[in-house]
């Protein structure tokens, strides 16, 4: 097994806002474009400003929780359209429903 050499890149702090949108726009949360800079050699911790923070400034935050639910639960949704039998996943989507629910009242996001 080779190790990789990560050179460490000294960026300026536009640089790293820049980099930080564009990761952005491809659709990624905070979370993920933080595991693709420390891979590209750039750690966040070196800079002054939050990746959060820095996407609530642009309008661009997603908030990461609430993502990764709502996704799981149209994964469940769509399994059980075609499984109708299936009492688990009914259960399951009930729960996660619940769990969703949760977290858009504890952010006070409105629900649809």
């Amino acid at each position: 097994m080779q190790k990789k050499k990560i050179l460490n890149k000294k960026t300026t702090e536009q640089d790293f806002e820049k980099k930080v949108l564009e990761l952005a726009k491809t659709g990624l949360t905070s979370e993920k474009i933080g595991e693709t800079l420390r891979k590209e050699g750039i750690h966040p911790k070196e800079h002054s400003k939050k990746i959060s923070k820095i996407l609530k400034e642009n309008n661009t935050y997603i908030n990461p929780d609430l993502k990764n639910i709502e996704e799981k639960l149209e994964k469940i949704k769509k399994h059980f359209e075609t499984n109708k039998q299936d009492k688990r996943a009914k259960r399951e989507k009930d729960r996660v429903y619940s769990q969703l629910r949760k977290l858009k009242k504890y952010n006070k996001i409105p629900l649809k």
